[in-house]
């Protein structure tokens, strides 16, 4: 049996501690009271997040769902629908809020690997009669979490900029692990993002801080958001203790993470080598692997079988899995897992 000290922990990129550099930063940070706009740690990061992303102001928020809730509450009305992808986090994970908080009910559309399409977006925009619920917003995720981490490219999201323009219609996009998919295409995050209204990322996931996510927009949309951010709960007082992990993270982070790419990778090549495996390689494009087992195979089980070799991971329903390489991971301990799961796999 594994102990604490030797676990492998690749159950999500949230799971990661805070560097030496993020603890001595936060024990030293400068802070204030950030509702009343005192915090210049806080201030700090949102006046460099804006500047990355090529945006007039950005918004700390304490985590990506407020995140992504305070965006569609800023972008639509009641009894309005949110056009999104169907196995997107807005839908899954985000406890039907875009309905308890805006009034919203979604419009799925089922995306390969995650990707939606001006043609698919357009097909599905209400037409404007009064006994129709109308679109209020279109709402896209970069990289795709529940496709295996998939990336949309700039040229599709170009098409769909133009498309809602035309159609009258706001755009946020969940950018959770945006810099992942900016790292996959060679493009950076300003270029990737800069048609959307809103956007959300995560300092959290694969950048490395502790706590927190920011949302990006207009001066007038962010100084609307920190109504609801306010009213969701999330107005901190001498939060710079953690906007000084924000910083680091936002900053370094994404100098490292193709190297989690190429251990997701790695873990794929090994997954694939099994005859009882179904895995799309071609989706393995970031830090995350979905793969499911043939024949009804037993996912809780396997989960169980790798805790008790030292690895934890994740079942996704009853016959898949996913893991998530991050930087608390390092290649040794995912040779060391592809050896162990390709040995449970096979036998």
């Amino acid at each position: 049996m594994a102990t604490a000290s030797n676990i492998i922990d690749l159950r999500s990129d949230t799971v990661t501690r805070p560097t030496p550099a993020m603890r001595a930063a936060m024990a030293s940070a400068e802070v204030g009271d950030d509702v009343y706009g005192e915090d210049p740690t806080i201030n700090r990061l949102e006046a460099r997040a804006a500047e990355i992303f090529g945006r007039e102001a950005s918004i700390f928020i304490p985590t990506g769902t407020m995140g992504n809730q305070i965006a569609i509450r800023l972008h639509t009305d009641h009894g309005q629908e949110v056009i999104c992808e169907a196995r997107s986090h807005v839908l899954d994970w985000e406890m039907a809020m875009m309905s308890a908080f805006s009034g919203c009910s979604p419009r799925t559309i089922a995306g390969e690997r995650g990707i939606l399409t001006w043609a698919q977006i357009s097909s599905a925009i209400a037409p404007k009669m009064y006994y129709r619920a109308p679109t209020g917003l279109i709402c896209l995720e970069n990289s795709h979490n529940m496709a295996g981490g998939t990336v949309t490219p700039l040229s599709i999201y170009e098409e769909i900029w133009q498309g809602a323009a035309e159609a009258g219609l706001p755009t946020h996009l969940d950018g959770a692990r945006i810099f992942n998919a900016a790292t996959a295409l060679g493009v950076g995050v300003a270029e990737l993002t800069r048609g959307f209204d809103t956007v959300n990322f995560c300092l959290s996931k694969g950048l490395g801080a502790p706590v927190g996510s920011i949302l990006v927009g207009s001066r007038a949309v962010i100084d609307r958001a920190r109504i609801f951010r306010k009213a969701l709960g999330g107005g901190m007082r001498q939060a710079g203790i953690l906007a000084a992990a924000g910083l680091i993270a936002l900053e370094e982070g994404p100098l490292r993470l193709h190297e989690d790419h190429a251990n997701a990778r790695l873990l794929a090549d090994a997954v694939a080598t099994c005859k009882g495996v179904e895995i799309d390689l071609p989706s393995v494009q970031t830090n995350i692997v979905l793969f499911a087992l043939k024949g009804g195979g037993d996912a809780p089980a396997l989960v169980a079988s790798l805790k008790s070799d030292g690895i934890l991971c994740s079942a996704i329903g009853s016959h898949a899995i996913r893991l998530v390489t991050h930087f608390d991971v390092s290649r040794e301990q995912c040779e060391q897992c592809a050896s162990i799961l390709v040995r449970l796999l096979k036998s």
